[in-house]
């Protein structure tokens, strides 16, 4: 084999909460993996700051502090964590081919993906300043923060319907702002919204920018697109929730998905239609999209690989 090529029992693709336990629970199985991390090491939780909701910290933590735990307890026991990004992916054989920053070619008995999603933006330069500082892209992650607070969120789906309701909950008012004249969101959901007392709506209404302090939100800049009056109203959260897109475009062609990209494993399992290739966490999940659901994949995911490699050692040595 030349030098270029390395064979490994078994690959994660991507890091975060999924691909880290992954990690834990294969090097506990002694499959000694290789991990890369992807260009984002860590996930979306390095991009966030208090993490609440995670079983085992009852004071919290920081999501990039979290997800260094996690890199140290994978990494100490057995995991090979490198940097880098997996370019290309031949599904064709076995074992499976994968190229590494578009030069290095790794053959793998077992492949895990947990390449994770990403949430969309509106693009405001706003936005990105003042992201974990009062812009958030998941209200059940970050609404506890707004407790009794005024609040904002864009989107017109069943996601940002979804969302608005249970900020309702923890917030004194849900501003929505919905581009068109109409929600795009399922009638059961329009109707959650319309009898919730404390949402506001406001249709044929854009973002503009999203006002802040220096530190935090204070507010959001909107216009309407019928009138073009510009309004702003004083928020102390911004949520944004026009969806999510899963990184998971590598594997077209080979992995089968739905019709958003999200990839499709067999129910109550992370196998795909490949063998030996298993996927866990937001890659595969558009309905939870937590780190404590993506960490128990990631678990089932590692399982599932040592199952599987047991069982095909068992049948070569039969």
């Amino acid at each position: 084999m030349s030098a270029d090529i390395e064979h490994v029992k078994c690959l994660i693709i991507g890091s975060g909460p999924a691909g880290y336990t992954a990690a834990i629970y294969a090097s506990r199985a002694d499959l000694k993996p290789v991990m890369y991390t992807g260009l984002l090491a860590g996930g979306q939780l390095t991009q966030t700051t208090d993490v609440e909701n995670y079983p085992g910290y009852p004071h919290g933590i920081m999501g990039p502090e979290m997800m260094e735990n996690f890199r140290q307890q994978a990494e100490r026991l057995g995991t090979d964590i490198r940097f880098g990004y997996v370019s290309s992916v031949d599904f064709s054989s076995l074992p499976h081919k994968v190229v590494v920053d578009e030069r290095k070619t790794i053959t793998a008995d077992t492949v895990i993906i947990s390449t994770g999603a990403s949430a969309k933006w509106l693009g405001l330069d706003s936005e990105q300043k003042y992201s974990g500082f009062g812009v958030s892209a998941c209200a059940t992650c970050d609404g506890f923060f707004f407790k009794g607070e005024d609040v904002a969120i864009v989107g017109a789906g069943d996601t940002a319907a979804e969302e608005a309701t249970y900020l309702a909950k923890l917030c004194k008012k849900v501003t929505m702002i919905v581009r068109r004249d109409e929600f795009r969101a399922s009638k059961a959901m329009m109707h959650r919204v319309l009898n919730t007392p404390n949402i506001e709506i406001l249709y044929n209404t854009e973002t503009k920018e999203i006002v802040g302090d220096g530190q935090s939100v204070t507010g959001v800049t909107v216009i309407n697109n019928v009138t073009n009056q510009e309004t702003t109203i004083p928020v102390a959260g911004f949520f944004v929730a026009i969806g999510h897109h899963p990184n998971t475009e590598i594997f077209k062609g080979w992995i089968h998905m739905d019709e958003t990209g999200y990839i499709k494993t067999t129910p109550g399992s992370t196998t795909t239609n490949i063998e030996g290739v298993f996927c866990c966490g937001d890659a595969q999940d558009h309905i939870y999209r937590q780190a404590v659901t993506a960490a128990g994949s990631g678990c089932m995911a590692a399982i599932d690989a040592e199952r599987y490699l047991a069982a095909k050692e068992h049948v070569v040595t039969a």
